[in-house]
């Protein structure tokens, strides 16, 4: 049997972790700046998760929903206290766009409605309601199509504001920064204008914190920069530091019904230990004031190479728009530097590192790109 062919893939084998370096099976030592889409958070191998990993092991690795699980009680706590959202509640499941999927299923039970807002260049996904909110025609199959989607314009007040009519609208899903769209974030008042309308509309906000929240820019979740509160927030990625576990967080005007959602592996044994693990090291080594400052430290230093076109971002998620005749310079970073990197297309360079990085990491990447640029 051969591998269903989904992905072009560098011609690399990784075989060792630790931090935010791999090394491949030739021994060529590599630095990790892209941690796996987001999700390596708090460095590979890291050594207080392994040890939460190891010991949950050997007491109980997985049983069903059907008992009651404290690790996932000790999860919400934990969750609540350092996102701020203490009076939330907590669903776990396991991958980004189940998160999504679920999220827009609790919105329509709430209100009753169809319709939803996404925007252009989203990416939330490739389950059946997801890659319908994803604009990426290309993923969306004859049998995810629904004419229950509204695509506006990213960061657009007036045509928000125009999309509510007739109270017709379950939920308005939006990520803070735009990954797969190339890093764009969305701006505050626009993230307060969707808060505004929801309220007014009885429409559920629903905050995609996927890849950018957990800490990544600096503040739990992305839209915080807003000073407002969604309705649910979806989490993944970095939530397990690469134990698959995914989530949402709920708020209060929401009433739960048995048999209303429902997973067999989300939230087992394993994932919350996972899961923990990376909250206590985000809060005990302060890694979302990390990723502030050293997030500020690279956007400073790459605003001042010449030939970029533009930096955007937040924290450590990073986003670097190369003219068009440098859209190889993310394949040179790694056959010549030895440097992972993520894009989006057509010329921009991904950086979602983990958080606990440092200076000497950013300061060896930020040379390579000053070498290629000037090639």
């Amino acid at each position: 049997m051969n591998l269903f062919d989904v992905y072009p893939l560098n011609d690399v084998t990784i075989v060792k972790a630790e931090g935010s370096k791999v090394w491949d099976d030739k021994g060529n030592e590599y630095l990790d700046l892209y941690g796996g889409h987001a999700v390596i958070s708090i460095g590979h191998t890291n050594p207080h998760w392994v040890k939460r990993i190891e010991a949950q092991l050997h007491k109980i690795a997985f049983y069903s929903n059907s008992v009651k699980i404290p690790l996932q009680v000790e999860l919400a706590e934990k969750l609540g206290r350092i996102s701020g959202k203490e009076d939330y509640q907590l669903f776990l499941c396991n991958s980004g766009a189940e998160a999504n999927e679920n999220a827009l299923k609790l919105a329509s039970f709430y209100n009753g409605r169809k319709k939803v807002i996404a925007f252009k260049r989203s990416f939330h996904g490739r389950t059946s309601l997801a890659v319908a909110a994803t604009d990426n025609p290309s993923l969306v199959a004859p049998v995810n199509e629904t004419e229950n989607i509204l695509f506006l314009p990213f960061n657009d007040e007036f045509a928000l504001r125009g999309a509510f009519n007739n109270n017709t609208i379950a939920a308005v899903i939006v990520e803070g920064i735009q990954g797969v769209g190339g890093i764009i974030e969305a701006t505050p008042e626009f993230l307060r204008t969707i808060r505004m309308l929801c309220d007014e509309n009885n429409a559920v906000f629903i905050a995609d914190s996927v890849q950018c929240g957990y800490g990544r820019t600096g503040r739990f979740y992305s839209h915080d920069i807003s000073g407002i509160n969604a309705d649910i927030y979806t989490m993944a990625k970095g939530m397990g530091n690469g134990f698959p576990v995914a989530g949402i967080s709920i708020a209060p005007k929401f009433t739960a019904k048995h048999f209303m959602l429902g997973t067999t592996f989300g939230g087992n044994h394993l994932a919350c230990a996972a899961a923990l693990a990376v909250l206590e090291e985000i809060e005990e080594k302060d890694l979302m004031k990390n990723a502030e400052l050293t997030g500020s430290y690279l956007l400073g230093e790459l605003k001042k190479i010449p030939r970029i076109t533009e930096v955007r971002g937040r924290g450590l998620m990073i986003g670097i728009e190369l003219p068009a005749d440098k859209k190889e310079v993310k394949k040179h970073l790694l056959a010549k530097h030895k440097i992972f990197t993520g894009e989006a297309k057509p010329n921009v360079i991904r950086l979602l590192p983990a958080l606990n990085i440092g200076k000497e990491e950013a300061d060896r990447f930020l040379e390579a790109l000053k070498l290629e640029l000037k090639s």
